[in-house]
């Protein structure tokens, strides 16, 4: 058995465009586009469109940029798309309980967690500074509440030793399409899947991202420094005061040992800069001075050879 599906895709960052990628398929009609305004974007601030917005005019889609979905307006346009199904990938605007209602299908969101942990805006580092060894993307039925929807697919990945927030996004993102993609296959097939609701127990929370939790405090653990390293890059990233000045922290690795006084350097060659921590020491490898490029620590020392000690 074969049908035909007529949606609305929503999203706006980069995570969401392999999504949008995935639902382009035969069989498939993409009624509309939906993503945030353009916002001004770069130093001259300049108007610039989402990534999905780029995206769909590449793919010759219909968009549409409403400013909120809250109106009687913006709801009744919905409703004149008549879309059987609405897929929607962080997407970036509340959802009004009514607009769920209007898709003969109702809402399908792509999540990039194992839920029911790490609902909320910033699933991808949480689980990084967690220190979580595994996450996922799960695909679920939308509902009122934050990412509380029943859940109909769900894939595990683990999250590398190395693994930064970039990496895991870009892993996590490429799964997604794939869970998607594995869903709309079935429902075109005539297939009802199934929807497991979401345990109470493990439910956690993924808060938007803050530019202050970048900072690192030496004493904090060499472990959990790393994992804020890893986190926060590509955003915010890490930020450090290291031997007089204020350094952006690219790379970074934690290693047992050290009794110094937390932020001092204990040793500096080509392996990294070794900074001791409440607990352990953490080898900076990466970094990048106020208005200057991304260097190796060795580089770095070669600026600064008063540093340098075995």
């Amino acid at each position: 058995m074969s049908t035909r599906l007529r949606l609305i895709f929503a999203g706006t960052p980069e995570f969401a465009v392999p999504h949008l990628t995935a639902c382009n398929i035969p069989n498939v009609e993409i009624a509309a586009v939906y993503t945030q305004p353009d916002r001004p974007a770069g130093r001259g601030r300049a108007l610039g469109a989402s990534p999905v917005k780029q995206a769909a005019l590449a793919a010759r889609l219909p968009v549409e940029q409403p400013e909120s979905l809250k109106s009687a307006a913006a709801q009744a346009r919905l409703r004149e798309l008549n879309p059987d199904l609405l897929v929607v990938v962080a997407y970036g605007l509340i959802l009004p309980r009514a607009l769920l209602a209007i898709p003969r299908l109702g809402g399908w969101n792509v999540h990039a967690s194992l839920l029911p942990r790490w609902r909320g805006a910033a699933p991808i580092q949480r689980a990084i500074l967690a220190g979580d060894t595994r996450t996922g993307v799960c695909l679920m039925r939308m509902e009122a509440g934050l990412d509380t929807g029943p859940v109909m697919l769900r894939r595990e990945v683990a999250i590398a030793p190395d693994d930064t927030g970039g990496s895991l996004h870009d892993k996590l993102a490429a799964l997604g399409a794939l869970v998607l993609g594995e869903g709309l296959r079935r429902a075109l097939a005539g297939e009802a899947l199934q929807a497991t609701p979401q345990p109470e127990a493990g439910v956690t929370y993924a808060h938007k991202l803050e530019k202050t939790e970048a900072r690192l405090d030496w004493n904090e653990s060499a472990s959990v420094l790393e994992r804020k390293v890893r986190a926060f890059d590509p955003w915010p990233v890490a930020e450090a005061d290291l031997a007089g000045e204020r350094l952006r922290i690219w790379g970074a690795q934690a290693m047992p040992g050290g009794h110094a006084i937390p932020g001092g350097i204990v040793v500096a060659g080509k392996a990294g800069i070794g900074i001791a921590c409440g607990e352990g020491i953490l080898r900076v490898t990466k970094l990048q001075r106020a208005g200057g490029r991304v260097v190796m620590a060795a580089d770095y020392l070669n600026a600064r050879p008063e540093l340098k000690r075995a």
